[in-house]
């Protein structure tokens, strides 16, 4: 799968799981070029996210909300994921 695709995916998913009322996604891969999980690119993500489903739950409950959407692609598909929850 190529990266832009994975980024869809991604913004497809927690779009669907939490309807964020502000979501960016990015691909991070060319910040870790050289580093064992790099992989030719498209494994590194990161997300900005500010939704109303997270409201009550503590910093890693809401984290954790967010793995459970893609924890069929990690660790191969995406070997990391920053989450930045505003």
């Amino acid at each position: 799968m190529k990266a832009e695709e994975k980024v869809k995916l991604l913004q497809d998913r927690l779009t669907s799981a939490f309807k964020p009322t502000y979501l960016i996604v990015n691909d991070d891969s060319d910040q870790h070029v050289g580093h064992a999980g790099h992989g030719g690119g498209g494994r590194h993500f990161s997300i900005i996210i500010s939704s109303d489903y997270f409201k009550d739950m503590s910093r890693v409950e809401a984290h954790r909300a967010i793995y459970v959407q893609f924890q069929d692609l990690i660790p191969h598909e995406i070997h990391a994921l920053k989450i930045k929850i505003i």
